[in-house]
């Protein structure tokens, strides 16, 4: 019951996060990135900060400046910021289908830095994930856009701050987490915002859209942290990939996007390999605990 109740909480975390992209993607069509940044952080700290209240924990926790906090916020930045000009500039099906291949990035960095045993297997999975990546940005070849490059970015960033995150101290909630993650995201849009020098302008219907973005992405983080507490990781972590069909379905359904058979294929090696990935790390670590319990 709890792999039951933590897949279905997967699921429900991937499709709000999948709606809260094509609110932003939305949004950005007569709002500037900056301007978004701003308020979708603004909006997510304080959510997040009645969340941490609520719970009885201080929000200016000593171990906020340490190395690992500070590398994190700026992970953030940067995925959050590349990702969101990547699904305002390229289809969103394909800037989502190359987000799927942040946790093999992470992984390499596990053990680069974490000195995590990696087999010969997960090593393939990982080559055959980023020759999906390719195929779905084709560099050299008529169908590359550059702005697709954007989500590989974001990629990079997102794999920083997980490994940012587990490096952190563990006295840290994830509420707290939440607050000073959105909170980055304030000074960073200001910052876009003055760069750009794109006027100040907010519609109605964009604000509802940013607003919708916020309340889907806290429910999102939180349905992900449900998820990921009820039951074992290496059953639940694989529906992570449902975020792509969500992905794939707004793309067609809402703007329009019609995915090519090379972003289609590319899209499931990388999909194939990540849950590959999984079950190998599932298996590593399970024979690590017979091994040490022997």
């Amino acid at each position: 019951m709890n792999n039951t109740k933590g897949s279905l909480f997967m699921v429900a975390a991937m499709a709000a996060f999948s709606i809260e992209d094509m609110l932003i993607k939305s949004a950005a069509e007569t709002t500037s990135i900056g301007l978004i940044l701003a308020l979708f952080g603004l909006g997510g700290m304080l959510i997040f900060m009645l969340l941490t209240w609520r719970k009885g924990q201080i929000i200016l926790h000593p171990a906020l400046m340490s190395k690992p906090i500070l590398i994190r916020a700026v992970c953030e930045v940067i995925g959050r910021f590349c990702f969101a000009l990547a699904i305002t500039l390229t289809p969103l099906s394909s800037a989502s289908a190359i987000l799927q291949a942040t946790p093999l990035i992470a992984m390499i960095g596990a053990a680069l830095l974490f000195g995590e045993q990696v087999g010969f297997k997960r090593w393939i999975a990982v080559l055959v994930g980023f020759c999906g990546v390719l195929m779905i940005i084709r560099p050299g070849l008529d169908g590359f856009e550059a702005t697709s490059l954007f989500a590989v970015v974001a990629t990079l960033g997102f794999a920083g701050r997980d490994l940012a995150t587990r490096a952190a101290s563990p006295v840290l909630s994830n509420m707290q987490l939440g607050v000073y993650g959105f909170f980055v995201l304030i000074p960073a849009g200001i910052a876009i915002q003055l760069y750009q020098h794109e006027p100040l302008q907010l519609s109605s219907t964009a604000a509802v859209q940013i607003i919708g973005a916020i309340v889907f992405g806290v429910m999102a983080y939180n349905a992900l942290t449900i998820a990921m507490r009820a039951g074992d990781v290496s059953v639940i972590s694989p529906f992570r990939y449902t975020r792509l069909l969500f992905a794939l379905g707004l793309g067609i359904f809402i703007f329009g996007e019609s995915p090519d058979l090379a972003t289609l294929l590319g899209s499931l090696l990388v999909v194939l390999s990540g849950g590959y990935t999984l079950i190998q790390t599932r298996k590593t670590v399970t024979a690590s605990l017979i091994k040490s319990s022997a």
